[in-house]
């Protein structure tokens, strides 16, 4: 099974849906995407989420089906204690790295900049819920793995956003949270695709195969640097 992972084109936050620019990247990505042999595409329930899928799905024909789940994370302080930038998840790992604190430190979410932030709480809540959808599609996690039981050969395409995408792959690949957000910081629509081991009864491990492409927007890119 393929994963192809689709950040939202460029947003209008206020209504939560593309601007005219973010319509062109969504666009866009659905001809980057073309010959990719999509069998389903599931998306965010946002706006600006369901709307890129729209456009992927105008090549595909395929319908949208929403994942709740899959909507942007939230961040900031759980009981009102002041935390760097309100702890924004792309500016703590900025933060991190000019301090020269370690991005992979696996208990990051008791450090002193995740654990008094819902971002901690939305990434346990996000994992759980993408394992559970998983599991329908074939894999089922035990420990840092997963079983495939029997997957279908597939490639789907699932529409989100950078903090719920970066919470799923670094639950998948078992890295700290904030090193995805450093290392893998996604451009509105950028493409990463994830593969799965299609061995039935075999615990297998997932694998890169394309991480953060948005070259299909080179020309159309935007100096909006907003990452939601």
């Amino acid at each position: 099974m393929r994963i192809i992972f689709v950040r939202h084109g460029h947003p209008n936050y206020e209504k939560d849906c593309l601007t005219p620019l973010g319509h062109l990247h969504g666009q866009a990505v659905a001809q980057r995407l073309q010959n990719e042999h999509v069998q389903k595409i599931y998306s965010s329930t946002c706006g600006r989420a369901m709307e890129t899928a729209g456009h992927i799905d105008e090549v595909f024909n395929l319908g949208v089906v929403p994942l709740n789940f899959m909507r942007e994370v939230s961040w900031g302080s759980i009981d009102g204690t002041p935390i760097y930038e309100d702890g924004h998840m792309w500016f703590t790992s900025e933060y991190m790295v000019s301090q020269g604190i370690t991005l992979m430190n696996p208990g990051w979410q008791k450090t002193d900049l995740f654990q008094n932030n819902k971002v901690s709480l939305e990434y346990d809540r996000v994992s759980f819920a993408f394992d559970k959808w998983l599991s329908s599609l074939g894999y089922t996690r035990e420990g840092e793995f997963y079983r495939a039981g029997k997957p279908e050969y597939e490639t789907i395409v699932l529409v989100s956003h950078g903090g719920s995408s970066s919470v799923v792959l670094s639950h998948l690949f078992n890295l700290p949270l904030s090193f995805v957000c450093s290392a893998i910081c996604p451009d509105y629509t950028a493409v990463t695709v994830v593969s799965f081991p299609d061995k039935e009864g075999s615990i297998v491990s997932p694998q890169f195969e394309i991480a953060n492409d948005s070259r299909h927007i080179d020309k159309i890119k935007t100096q909006n640097n907003a990452f939601a």
